[in-house]
């Protein structure tokens, strides 16, 4: 008996007027599993994450969420987006504990998960500063922690690094792979830099451009950590570069 995908886009459609974006596309992903979803600039991996999400609906098809049609009121998922997100009049501990709250989650939880959280992200020490006090990237690692603390069955980041340096981005996929283990979420991680993807996913899924299909699922067996001088690295990049290079 096969299990059930936590995720299953069913023959998804998308047309906005005469455009038509998405494609008949059609892929699972297992409850737990890493994926980026890669592609040209353009080609339409934002759009399939609003679908998902409910903020568009599809022109035909279908997104299941554990057998049923996806619905962010009936689901635990959380979304990152590429601009930090923060609310700028709370501080870093009231961020983290917002959507908890909102959730009516029990108070000695909230805080429980909130220590956890700050303590994991390195922001215990900063936790009474206000957003606008601290660095880009450490506003990104409270949008990050604060998604992580639902302990969400589905999070979706949508290029969140896309403003940093290679530097800050390396340091916070590290932060994002530690959370996504600890707390066994499912990872949809949009993006359309290869080196990103191969250095974060269990699988990539390859768009191409509009109207998009999926070209290719690609697996990623490359143990964690990940170098990326590494051979075998190297060349799953260069085999991922090369499908989105050649049309």
């Amino acid at each position: 008996m096969t299990e059930q995908p936590k995720v299953s886009a069913q023959h998804l459609t998308k047309k906005f007027g005469d455009l038509l974006v998405l494609d008949d596309v059609s892929f699972d992903i297992k409850k737990g599993e890493f994926i980026c979803i890669v592609g040209p600039t353009g080609c339409g991996k934002t759009t399939f994450l609003n679908l998902l999400v409910k903020l568009i609906e599809p022109t035909s098809g279908q997104i299941l969420i554990d057998g049923v049609p996806a619905d962010p009121r009936r689901h635990n998922m959380s979304f990152v987006f590429q601009e930090p997100s923060t609310f700028p009049w709370l501080t870093v501990e009231e961020n983290i504990k917002f959507n908890m709250k909102i959730k009516k989650i029990g108070k000695q939880e909230v805080q429980k998960r909130t220590e956890h959280i700050l303590e994991m992200i390195g922001l215990s020490e900063q936790r009474d500063a206000y957003p606008g006090q601290l660095s880009v990237s450490a506003e990104q690692r409270i949008v990050i922690g604060r998604s992580f603390a639902m302990y969400p069955d589905l999070l979706l980041m949508d290029e969140p690094y896309g403003q940093m340096d290679i530097k800050l981005r390396y340091y916070l996929e590290d932060e994002v792979l530690k959370l996504w283990r600890e707390t066994e979420s499912t990872v949809i991680f949009i993006t359309h830099n290869i080196e990103e993807a191969v250095y974060l996913s269990q699988r990539c899924l390859i768009m191409t451009t509009k109207p998009t299909t999926i070209k290719a699922s690609i697996e990623n067996p490359l143990p964690y950590p990940r170098n990326v001088s590494d051979p075998e690295f190297v060349k799953l990049r260069e085999q991922i570069t090369d499908m989105i290079k050649w049309w």
